[in-house]
């Protein structure tokens, strides 16, 4: 009878997670370091995911199982960050192929194929899902946007969690201030001049649209007259139907008229207008509007107007 025969395998199946577990939790089930090392073996039927981590599978990993892997390796009180945090924040985003954690300061770190550790003495905890601790999704991204070089890249990272309404310009200022400062002034410089309040309503407005069952609009377009006139700016636009979403501040958008409402609702366009605090803070009242006028603007004929897509557009 083989040491696995012997040991507890309620005992294994109970401490894994997500179907990892860590050498010690093995032996204390009873599984030698030798049988845990044969059943790793290529052909075999476990597989080890980082040093003193082991997947109780022979498939390729998940990565819900990588980032359990990366917290079983350096313990609980260590927080994923990086792409992983921003998806789990709500932010459409592809991960990188790294998985990053922080770590507490005293720990030593390893170098581990997959995965990019750093130490920090400001372990913060935002979110837990299925047991794994992510930080703040501020946090996060300037863990990223530090370390860029590329100033586009930077501007970029740094819209992803206001686009997706993830956090505001202000946490984003204040982690600024508060975390590592190596690499900031180039980060803080993007974030000076990035629009920040325009891209964090467009965020909150996708948000309600990803909720609601409405058609996808045209973000950030010109509506014209039949001439190419510009009679104003709609922040997101149902041409089909000729319904028109303002929801950013008056003349947030460069060369919109100061009364383009106006204009907008002379030709016929149904015209819904919110603030960005409506957005954040009155969401189901903000959805109904739209419900209502969505309704309206199907049963009208459709203004005679065109609408062209600017070449600013920050939500393409």
């Amino acid at each position: 009878m083989t040491t696995t025969d012997r040991a507890d395998l309620t005992a294994i199946s109970d401490a894994a997670t997500s179907g990892v577990i860590t050498s010690r939790q093995l032996r204390e089930a009873g599984v030698s370091a030798r049988r845990t090392a044969t059943l790793c073996r290529p052909g075999g039927t476990w597989r080890r995911l980082l040093p003193g981590v082991v997947l109780l599978d022979d498939t390729a990993p998940t990565r819900r199982q990588l980032l359990h892997a990366a917290i079983a390796k350096f313990g609980p009180e260590a927080v994923i960050t990086g792409t992983d945090t921003l998806r789990a924040h709500g932010v459409d985003c592809l991960t990188t192929r790294e998985v990053e954690i922080l770590v507490p300061s005293d720990r030593r770190l390893t170098s581990d194929p997959g995965m990019v550790a750093h130490r920090t003495a400001r372990l913060q905890v935002a979110k837990v899902v299925d047991g794994i601790p992510y930080a703040p999704p501020a946090r996060a991204v300037l863990d990223m946007a530090r370390s860029e070089l590329d100033p586009q890249r930077i501007e970029h990272l740094l819209t992803l969690p206001l686009y997706w309404g993830a956090c505001t310009a202000a946490e984003l200022r204040t982690e600024l201030d508060e975390g590592n400062q190596r690499g900031s002034a180039k980060v803080r410089r993007a974030l000076h001049q990035l629009k920040t309040d325009d891209t964090y309503a467009q965020g909150l407005a996708r948000k309600i649209l990803d909720l609601a069952p409405f058609p996808p609009p045209s973000w950030d377009v010109s509506v014209c007259d039949l001439r190419g006139k510009q009679l104003g700016i709609a922040d997101a636009w149902w041409d089909e139907i000729g319904l028109a979403w303002q929801f950013r501040a008056p003349g947030a958008n460069e060369g919109q008229p100061s009364f383009s409402h106006l204009a907008l609702l002379a030709t016929g366009i149904v015209l819904v207008r919110c603030t960005a605090e409506q957005l954040e803070n009155s969401t189901l009242e903000v959805t109904r509007e739209l419900a209502a006028a969505f309704g309206d603007a199907g049963r009208r004929a459709r203004p005679k107007v065109r609408a062209l897509r600017r070449i600013d557009n920050a939500a393409a």
